[in-house]
C-alpha cells in the first residue's frame, strides 16, 4: 500500500522491485512521476495523482508497465511538449492503461513511440478553454505500432484520437464527444476504426495522408462539416458507418484513390458525398444517400460509374421502378447535371434556378444526354436502403447534441484549414 502524500508515489516507485504491485489508497499523490521499472499502479478514482501543473503526469520509459482504475489529473500546459496525463515512451512497449480517470491536463494519454500498448475503458475529459486548436488531444498516437484503443469515453479538448506516423493498430468502440475531430489520421497505415461513435464534433473521422485504412461499422451523429473525410488517403476499406444529422457533407473525398466504399448510410446532411480532385479507381456499392439537399457534388469532367457487378446504390430521390422484381431499379440513377456545377462555381446563379432559360437547359440534357458533362451515374441503383439501429444510450447523447450548429456555437475552428495538426 502507498499512502497519499507529496512525492510517496515516486518514492515508493524507487524502492519497488520489477513485477511489484503498488496499490494506491484514497487521497492525493502530488508531484509528476517516472515509471521506470515494471510495475502495476492500482487504486480507486479517489486516489488521486495530480502533476501540480508541472509536465506530464506520469511518465512511463520501462516495458511492462500496467495502470488501473486511479484519477490523472494536473499536467503541464505546454502543447509543443506534448504534457499529458499519461505519457508512453519508446521502448516503454506492451504498457497497459486501463479504467483510469484522465483529467484536467494537456493531452489525455500520450503513446509516443512505446509498441503494443493497450489503453482500454478510459474516461478522459480534456480542457474547455476558448481556443479549440489550442488544446490538447484525448489520445495521441505517434510512431506506435500495434496500439489498441478500446472502449474509451473522450470529451473536450481537440481531437479525440489523432494518430501519427503509426501503423497496424486498432482504434474500436471509443465514444467522442465535443471536440475538433473525434478520429484524426495524419501518414497511418494499416490502422482499422470500428464500431467508434463521434457526436456532436466539428469532424467525424478524417483519414488524411493515410493508406490501408479500415474504417468500419462507425457512427457519425450530429457533426459540423463532415461526418467522413478521405483526404489523401488511398486503399481504404469503408463500410457499415452511419453518418446523419446536420453535417454540412456526410462523406468528403478529396484526391483520394482506390478505395471500396460498401455498405454505409449517409442521411440527412447538406451533401451526401462531395468527390472532387481527381481521386480515381473508386469503387462505391451498396450505400444509402437518404434525404440529403443535394446527394451528391461531383468536381470532375470525367464519367464515373458508381456500380459494382450489377448492385448500385440507394439513393431516396430516384423515382424508380423494380418491375422483374430483382430488387435493382430498372432505370439509371444520375445526380448532376450542367447546370449543378454552375450552381456550384456561381452560387449566385441560384436566383435563375426557376427560370426558362435553366428549365430549357436541363430539358435539352435529359432529351438529349450528349450533351451532359462527365459526371456520377449509377447504372444499377438499389430499390431497398440498408437499415442501421443506434443504442438507446447513443440515441441520448444524440438529442443532445441535435441543433448545436444551427445556434452559432461553432467555436474558433475551421476543419477545412488542413495546416493546424
Amino acid at each position: 500500500m502507498v499512502a497519499p502524500g507529496t512525492g510517496s508515489l515516486a518514492s515508493a516507485i524507487a524502492d519497488a522491485a520489477p513485477g511489484d504491485v503498488l496499490t494506491l489508497t484514497d487521497g492525493a499523490y502530488l508531484g509528476s512521476v517516472v515509471i521506470d521499472r515494471a510495475l502495476s499502479i492500482t487504486g480507486p478514482r479517489e486516489a488521486v495523482v495530480d502533476g501540480q501543473g508541472s509536465g506530464s503526469v506520469l511518465t512511463i520509459t520501462a516495458p511492462d508497465v500496467q495502470l488501473t482504475g486511479f484519477t490523472v489529473t494536473g499536467s503541464g500546459r505546454i502543447n509543443q511538449d506534448l504534457d499529458a496525463g499519461v505519457k508512453i515512451e519508446k521502448g516503454a512497449d506492451r504498457a497497459r492503461v486501463e479504467n483510469l480517470l484522465v483529467a484536467g491536463n494537456m493531452h489525455g494519454i500520450d503513446v509516443h513511440g512505446g509498441r503494443d500498448t493497450a489503453v482500454i475503458g478510459n474516461e478522459i475529459i480534456g480542457t474547455d478553454s476558448p481556443r479549440m486548436n489550442e488544446r490538447g488531444n484525448g489520445i495521441y498516437v505517434w510512431n506506435s505500432p500495434g496500439t489498441l484503443l478500446e472502449g474509451n469515453v473522450i470529451r473536450f479538448g481537440r481531437d479525440g484520437i489523432f494518430s501519427n506516423a503509426s501503423s497496424h493498430s486498432i482504434y474500436r468502440d471509443n465514444i467522442m464527444r465535443d471536440l475538433r475531430f473525434a478520429v484524426h489520421f495524419m501518414y497511418t497505415r494499416n490502422t482499422e476504426v470500428s464500431g467508434n461513435v463521434s457526436i456532436g464534433n466539428h469532424l467525424g473521422f478524417a483519414i488524411m495522408f493515410s493508406n490501408q485504412a479500415r474504417i468500419l461499422n462507425n457512427l457519425s451523429l450530429g457533426d459540423r462539416e463532415h461526418g467522413l473525410m478521405l483526404n489523401y488517403a488511398n486503399s481504404a476499406d469503408v463500410t457499415g458507418n452511419l453518418v446523419r444529422g446536420g453535417t454540412k457533407k456526410c462523406f468528403f473525398i478529396y484526391n483520394a484513390h482506390k478505395n471500396l466504399i460498401w455498405d454505409n448510410r449517409f442521411e440527412g446532411c447538406g451533401i451526401g458525398i462531395h468527390f472532387t480532385a481527381g481521386s480515381e479507381k473508386n469503387i462505391l456499392t451498396g450505400n444509402a444517400f437518404i434525404a440529403n439537399r443535394e446527394q451528391v457534388k461531383y468536381v470532375g469532367t470525367r464519367n464515373v460509374e458508381w456500380s459494382h457487378e450489377g448492385r448500385g446504390n440507394f439513393w431516396s430521390d430516384h423515382p424508380a421502378f423494380d418491375l422483374n422484381g430483382d430488387d435493382i431499379a430498372d432505370s439509371f440513377y444520375r445526380p448532376n447535371d450542367v447546370m449543378d456545377q454552375i450552381l456550384w462555381s456561381q452560387p449566385a446563379a441560384s436566383l435563375l434556378i426557376g427560370s426558362p432559360a435553366v428549365q430549357l437547359v436541363r430539358w435539352s440534357q435529359r432529351d438529349f444526354p450528349a450533351t451532359l458533362p462527365g459526371g456520377v451515374r449509377d447504372s444499377a441503383p438499389l430499390m431497398r436502403p440498408l437499415t442501421m439501429t443506434v443504442p438507446p444510450k447513443i440515441l441520448g447523447y444524440e438529442s443532445e447534441a441535435a441543433g448545436r450548429w444551427a445556434e452559432g456555437n461553432h467555436d474558433d475552428t475551421d476543419p477545412d484549414n488542413l495546416s493546424a495538426h
